[in-house]
């Protein structure tokens, strides 16, 4: 393999990695999304995060953000997560954004985010998409240019954690982690967020064993702390029920087929007691009408 290919092949498998901590982040908080465009629609945090295959195409979209379906208006948020140049860009983005509103009439309106580690990687070849590009319907952020570490919100210092050069990105998680202390962001624990925290240095500093990351950011006495242990509770409550709602939303699915959106809305505001009990019930579901009448009896459980 020749010098540039290796260079190429590491840099695929750089871009593959922030991608992947820009899912997790993105799919962990919704909310950090909304604060990174400057943008607060109605029930922010029950957007969800998906990756979104496009029927009888070869198109995926990487990122989307749908809307709840209460939403009379719903807006859907395409993202683009950019970390090599790309001219085409543009063209694949544009072209997945209108065949998704073709093959899904109830989406009203829409934003397309691209998202750089720093303008040099913006694509130039913008001339077929300029009046989009022009318009409110587009917005290109460079997370360069975030502002200083100590004026972005807990939020975005998250966010600016994965594109930190290696010298000072120690120096900001330590930062991230005392700030979580007063600062936790919607959505998250405070026990998510160390964990986000930890698992993007991992991704910086591949060298390193875990151990070694622990203890550089202090986090192996922070794990012993009655404050971490309260909040590592927490967040496993709280895992718990994305975990549940995620197994009866795969068994409902290959049950039943696929979830009508206001469906999916009810059976997310359920409990974990609730989410348990549907669990048990679905088993003896043969239709759709069988889940929409066990939710009217026993949502308010």
């Amino acid at each position: 393999m020749s010098v540039t290919s290796k260079r190429t092949f590491s840099q695929a498998v750089s871009c593959m990695k922030t991608d992947s901590l820009f899912y997790r982040l993105f799919q962990s908080a919704p909310t950090l999304f909304f604060e990174l465009i400057d943008q607060f629609p109605v029930q922010a945090e029950r957007y969800v995060f998906r990756s979104v295959e496009l029927k009888q195409t070869a198109f995926r979209i990487d990122g989307i953000f749908l809307p709840p379906p209460e939403v009379t208006k719903p807006r859907a948020y395409f993202v683009e997560v950019q970390f090599q140049k790309d001219e085409y860009l543009f063209r694949r983005l544009f072209a997945e954004v209108f065949l998704f509103l073709k093959q899904n009439p109830e989406i009203k309106d829409w934003q397309a985010v691209a998202i750089y580690p720093n303008r040099s990687i913006a694509p130039t070849d913008t001339e077929p998409y300029r009046v989009l590009l022009d318009s409110p319907r587009v917005q290109q952020i460079c997370l360069d240019e975030l502002g200083e570490r100590q004026e972005v919100s807990m939020g975005l210092g998250l966010v600016r954690l994965v594109v930190e050069p290696e010298a000072t990105a120690a120096s900001l998680a330590k930062q991230l982690l005392t700030r979580s202390q007063q600062e936790v962001p919607a959505g998250l624990s405070r026990s998510a967020i160390i964990e986000l925290i930890e698992t993007i240095v991992v991704y910086k500093f591949p060298q390193l064993s875990r151990r070694e990351i622990e203890a550089m950011l202090g986090l192996s006495d922070l794990k012993q702390t009655r404050v971490y242990q309260e909040a590592l509770e927490e967040g496993e409550r709280l895992g718990g029920k994305l975990e549940a709602k995620s197994l009866i939303m795969r068994q409902l699915t290959r049950k039943l087929g696929e979830i009508p959106q206001d469906l999916q809305g009810r059976i997310e505001e359920l409990t974990l007691t609730q989410l348990e009990n549907l669990g048990e019930a679905l088993l003896d579901f043969e239709q759709m009408d069988d889940l929409v009448t066990w939710l009217a009896a026993h949502e308010d459980d």
